[in-house]
């Protein structure tokens, strides 16, 4: 059975879309401001502009420079999971949940627990970022972690697949931790490789500038696809 096609007549058309127009000038008018830019820059599809220093380039600390310090200022190292449920009992270490800053991966090689300050430096560089991009069109983009602490078991696995992994990581003392540069999550319906490279600098600098308060170590890792950061 055919079904039979509806059409309005000609000036029924116009009708509908006068009070479609109409509908959208008076949001444009009523919409507060903040909303409407927000709006702009959700369908934004403009390039952001290259930051002038390359900070990425200068997180570029080595395990040699910090592993003395790590090793004292962290926890005992684990053996396997159970120690890690030891050392959260006696507040040794810390659960770390994705936030409104951060998003925190499903991890293969480590447990999303750190000590208190290392928490709190992760806190830091979440809130810091947050700010510096939130008036550039990027406003409630996250930051990916994807490595927290590691056991000597885990670390035995890793090495299986990543001959370079230090035997002395830091990981081992629940003060490092790994973020992405090559994945965010981003509030936009376009995401520009523009957009990508702008936020990679940007969570750069603010790690640096922790770097320069002598809050933290940092290494930029290339192959890794991350920035490796340990509180100080």
């Amino acid at each position: 059975m055919r079904i039979p096609r509806v059409r309005l007549r000609k000036e029924y058309r116009l009708k509908v879309w006068l009070t479609i127009f109409s509908l959208f000038i008076i949001g444009l008018i009523f919409i507060p401001r903040s909303n409407r830019s927000m709006m702009s820059a959700y369908f934004s599809v403009k390039c952001k502009n290259y930051q002038q220093v390359i900070f990425s380039k200068k997180l570029k600390d080595r395990v040699v420079d910090y592993s003395a310090q790590a090793k004292a200022t962290g926890i005992v190292v684990c053996k396997s999971s159970k120690e890690i449920e030891q050392r959260v009992s006696s507040r040794k270490l810390f659960r770390v949940r994705s936030g409104t800053t951060y998003v925190v991966d499903d991890m293969t090689y480590s447990y999303p627990y750190l000590t208190r300050d290392s928490r709190r430096l992760l806190d830091e560089i979440g809130e810091r970022l947050r700010e510096k991009i939130a008036n550039d069109g990027l406003k409630g983009s996250k930051i990916h972690v994807t490595s927290m602490t590691r056991t000597t078991e885990k670390l035995k696995g890793l090495r299986r697949t990543n001959g370079n992994v230090s035997e002395n990581s830091p990981h081992l003392y629940g003060n490092a931790f790994d973020i992405s540069y090559a994945r965010f999550s981003f509030r936009k319906l376009y995401v520009t490789e523009c957009d990508k490279w702008y936020v990679k600098e940007a969570l750069a600098e603010v790690i640096w500038q922790l770097r320069q308060e002598k809050k933290c170590w940092a290494t930029y890792e290339r192959q890794q696809g991350c920035f490796h950061v340990v509180s100080r």
